[in-house]
């Protein structure tokens, strides 16, 4: 069996198929007539032609990858009630046509490929997925046993692993693998993991990490995973919460009857949309002469202060206004008292 040490190492040294796409070779054939093959690059039937293709090449891709990292190891089989998910999260729900279609192609053929597992960290005679668990979640539909290849990796290999194996799946969004890097950074891993996980350089993983970090991530989830839009659409979006007031216009059009009816690549581009027709008339624009506004350099929060004929209050918003609020909730007693010691008390006494 290959030692752990030396798991990644023919797999990580070697650009992958998706990441690093290589023309075909001169000598390739085709089934095309001459006539479509003029064709395959022009028009609807080119763009067709070529999103099968890629299809067909990062599900090639992904084969490959799983040959090259499990090659030499012994397959076993394992109850899928002893397998329970990976530590770290890298789907935002899943397709039901797509999972019922995976069932039935299991049903009809058996599994293909086996799932790569690791023994449990914490409880013995349990495993945990590094990837494959649409297989393991089929195989408890169908009720039979998961074709594996147990490995003793560390959280490290673990996550480098599962990162590079979805990196070359079709089936994965944008939003879904910048929220896996985003997760993983949560978890303590530095940049240079995140970089093995997912095969890409560290321009890419720092605007991955920057869209969830902008765009609140009850928004990401209520969007979706917008498996058709890629990285330019979720930074536009991400934009708008940047500049700051978008969050209070989110609620508005979640809750509308289209936003809920629409798929989540519509929905992506709905609250695009409409934030982008809100372009300076936010509320914090429209504050009385009176009205004081402060915003700091970070941009991450912002404050009107309103005087009004009986009180006073402090409208905070933007992405630190919940906890920046409780935190000057939770500091009132000694804020009143700094103030009792200012020259202002003084001089209104």
């Amino acid at each position: 069996m290959m030692s752990r040490k030396n798991l990644l190492t023919s797999v990580t040294e070697r650009k992958l198929t998706m990441v690093n796409s290589a023309p075909a070779p001169e000598n390739s054939t085709s089934s095309l007539s001459p006539a479509l093959q003029r064709n395959r690059n022009r028009g609807a039937f080119g763009a067709i032609t070529k999103s099968i293709d890629e299809l067909a090449e990062k599900a090639q891709a992904a084969k490959e990858f799983e040959a090259r990292l499990l090659e030499g190891a012994t397959v076993v089989e394992l109850s899928p009630t002893t397998i329970d998910a990976s530590f770290v999260a890298d789907r935002m729900g899943d397709d039901t046509a797509a999972f019922e279609e995976l069932v039935e192609a299991i049903r009809e053929r058996g599994q293909d490929s086996p799932i790569l597992v690791r023994p449990h960290p914490d409880f013995e005679g349990r495993y945990m997925t590094v990837f494959g668990h649409r297989r393991v979640r089929a195989a408890r539909v169908l009720g039979r046993l998961v074709k594996a290849v147990v490995k003793d990796l560390d959280d490290k290999n673990h996550v480098i692993a599962q990162g590079q194996e979805n990196s070359v799946r079709a089936d994965l969004s944008f939003i879904e693998k910048a929220v896996f890097a985003s997760n993983l950074e949560r978890c303590g891993y530095d940049r240079e993991v995140i970089i093995a996980s997912l095969s890409v350089d560290k321009t890419v993983v720092s605007k991955m990490i920057s869209v969830t970090t902008d765009i609140p991530a009850d928004v990401i989830r209520a969007i979706g995973p917008a498996k058709s839009s890629g990285r330019d659409r979720w930074y536009r979006l991400a934009l708008k919460f940047r500049d700051g007031g978008a969050e209070e216009r989110v609620g508005e059009v979640a809750g509308s009857p289209e936003f809920q009816s629409a798929n989540s690549d519509q929905r992506l581009e709905l609250l695009t949309r409409l934030l982008d027709t809100e372009n300076g008339k936010k509320k914090i624009s429209k504050s009385r002469p009176n009205d004081q506004a402060w915003t700091p350099e970070d941009k991450l929060v912002s404050v009107v202060a309103k005087a009004q004929t009986k009180g006073f209050s402090l409208d905070i918003r933007n992405k630190d206004a919940k906890p920046f609020g409780e935190w000057i909730s939770s500091n009132l007693e000694s804020l009143y008292e700094a103030f009792r010691k200012s020259k202002q008390y003084r001089k209104r006494r």
